[in-house]
């Protein structure tokens, strides 16, 4: 499988440089880069400590302290940090780099001048599209990038297995070969809460692979229900959990030796509830980590990626160190990696920002393993992009051309009206509602309700080109005007979803994604308002992340214009096939009540 060289050197083992580390500090050998004068932000201490100097060697911190004099040489570079905040680098516990609709490169590119220098990511979306190959190719492409880009083994291809059928399918065996992959971190998070409380054989099976390598299992317990299943979830071996929502699931998690991870990406906004927990409850801020989980472009380039976070964590009440242990050290611990990353300590790599005001977080230069690669807001450096196979493209396949018939929803036999179930979407949350609504039938067909904002959904196979159309209800999109909303990104199977109030639109925008490989597109009355192109996997661009946020503005501006008002409504829409969050869902088997774990009739 073809890929790129590294544009920057991996960073040296401590094992290798800890000789020089020791003779910089000690002053026998020069540092490559000493700053000074700063006011060091110790997440291990709690302090902010003035008047300090940081050497640098190999990519590494060789002395923090109050005078680095002895360190500098003919060849030190020098930088004065004029009085301001030595932080350092930001880290995003629970991310999916697909979200941002780039990839790995232009994702990291985009968020290194907002701070972030390592990121755990689950690369759950191409696995279930492409499988292992998919994975190996972002792990890949991780490797290649100049900041800590670690890769998690997806656990759930599928997420549902028998609710839901994927492109792919892992399982312990595949779990356990990227295990010995020098840059797998963990376990994905394991969304088959019910399958782990039952014991099933491919979620122990995963979980143990893990467990024996030494690496962290990722935790996903999308439920509200608090008693034996999520007791048994816990039990069998998850270590964190970022689908809480209120504070008492925070303290839940925390309670049982979970990692509490409080998420705020571009559509979920589930910190300020769960930091209660700390603020108001008390509980002790080592066990509470902050995460994006899922941002989408446009969010990384207008309003940052974690520094947006941690501003936010800051506002609802957490000190600001707190806020930035909560994403830097919590997570290196978490992660076993506390003596590579996360704080600024001697041996650890010198991945640092230097900030002028620590409550705003206003970041003026970005270090990672000691060289700048952002100021001003702006990169610094040019990171080479990586080469996609031909593999990767050509994944939407359709089976045939869609006709607007082909989204009829034949009513019960003989009624004149019908009561349907409708998934419920819920604004700035993961979850949805299990609604219901009277519907009218006109020659035999049910009908949508736009007064009510009942318009339709379909999820269209795309990976064995079978041409199935499951087609159900959807309510809270808001949408006043004849058009629908395609999308290649459906979390986790990544079938096509279509939302519409007009079927012929709901036909032209699936055809238009099957020709152009993958993305999202919008029609209104025949005529298409915006596009997205993700010819990879059908879940990413080839294109620069600036690029790539202005398209989707342009798709956002015209699902405002349709009448959708809901904050990031696109990353909602993906989500609608997501059959492992409650409470309702669709799939390619059909409606799936989720609460339930089971496949329900469309009508009551």
């Amino acid at each position: 499988m073809p890929s790129t060289k590294p544009t920057f050197a991996p960073p040296r083992p401590w094992t290798e440089c800890a000789r020089d580390l020791v003779n910089v500090a000690m002053g026998r050998k020069s540092a490559d880069l000493v700053v000074r004068n700063g006011m060091w932000v110790n997440v291990h201490s709690g302090e902010v400590i003035p008047a300090t100097d940081l050497a640098i060697v190999d990519g590494r911190f060789a002395y923090c302290g109050p005078d680095a004099s002895h360190c500098i040489g003919d060849g030190t570079k020098v930088v004065d940090a004029r009085g301001r905040y030595l932080v350092p680098g930001l880290c995003d516990a629970h991310m999916h780099i697909e979200s941002g609709m780039v990839t790995v490169t232009e994702f990291t590119r985009a968020v290194v001048p907002h701070g972030t220098t390592s990121m755990f990511v689950d690369p759950h979306e191409i696995a279930n599209v492409l499988g292992l190959d998919g994975v190996r190719m972002m792990h890949d492409e991780a490797e290649a990038m100049p900041v800590n880009v670690f890769v998690q083994m997806p656990s759930c291809v599928p997420s549902a297995p028998g609710l839901e059928h994927a492109g792919a399918s892992l399982g312990p065996h595949e779990i356990g070969e990227a295990m010995a992959w020098p840059n797998i971190i963990g376990l994905g998070e394991v969304m088959n809460f019910p399958g782990v409380a039952a014991n099933d054989q491919t979620m122990v099976g995963a979980i143990e692979a893990t467990v024996k390598a030494g690496k962290t299992v990722g935790g996903h317990y999308a439920s509200p229900d608090l008693g034996l299943p999520f007791h048994g979830y816990v039990a069998g071996g998850p270590e964190d959990d970022h689908e809480g929502t209120r504070a008492e699931d925070a303290i839940a998690r925390v309670r049982q030796g979970m990692k509490a991870m409080l998420r705020l990406g571009s559509a979920w906004y589930d910190v300020a509830e769960q930091i209660k927990a700390v603020t108001e409850q008390g509980l002790d801020s080592r066990n509470f980590i902050l995460c994006t989980d899922d941002s989408h472009s446009g969010t990384l380039v207008r309003d940052g990626h974690m520094d947006r976070v941690v501003r936010h964590a800051i506002q609802q009440g957490l000190a600001p160190v707190t806020a930035i242990q909560m994403a830097t050290l919590n997570t290196a611990q978490h992660f076993k990696l506390e003596r590579e990353l996360g704080s600024i300590a001697p041996g650890r790599r010198a991945d640092f920002l230097i900030v002028s005001d620590l409550a705003e977080l206003a970041i003026d230069e970005v270090f990672a393993r000691g060289a700048r690669l952002a100021r001003r807001g702006r990169l610094d450096a040019e990171i080479a992009a990586y080469a996609y196979p031909a593999a990767a493209k050509n994944t939407v396949r359709l089976g045939k051309k869609l006709a607007a018939k082909d989204f009829d929803i034949a009513a019960p036999d003989g009624a004149n009206h019908a009561r349907a179930r409708v998934i419920g979407v819920i604004e700035n949350q993961a979850p949805t509602r299990a609604l219901e609504a009277e519907l009218g039938v006109e020659d035999g067909i049910v009908a949508m309700d736009r007064r009510n904002d009942v318009c339709q959904i379909a999820l269209v196979e795309r990976h064995r080109a079978t041409g199935q159309v499951t087609n159900g209800f959807v309510s809270g999109f808001g949408y006043m005007e004849d058009c629908a909303l395609a999308s290649t990104v459906a979390h986790d199977s990544h079938h096509m979803i279509v939302v519409g109030t007009n079927k012929g639109d709901m036909s032209l925008a699936a055809n238009r994604l099957g020709a152009v490989g993958g993305g999202v597109v919008l029609f209104s009355k025949g005529r298409e308002l915006a596009l997205v192109e993700m010819p990879i996997a059908g879940l990413m661009s080839d294109e620069r992340a600036e690029v790539v946020a202005q398209k989707a503005a342009k798709l956002t501006e015209a699902m405002r214009a349709m009448g959708c008002t809901l904050n990031n409504a696109y990353m909602q829409h993906s989500l609608l096939a997501l059959v492992v969050i409650p409470e309702l869902r669709i799939s390619d088997t059909g409606i799936i009540d989720v609460s339930n774990f089971r496949k329900v009739d469309l009508f009551l």
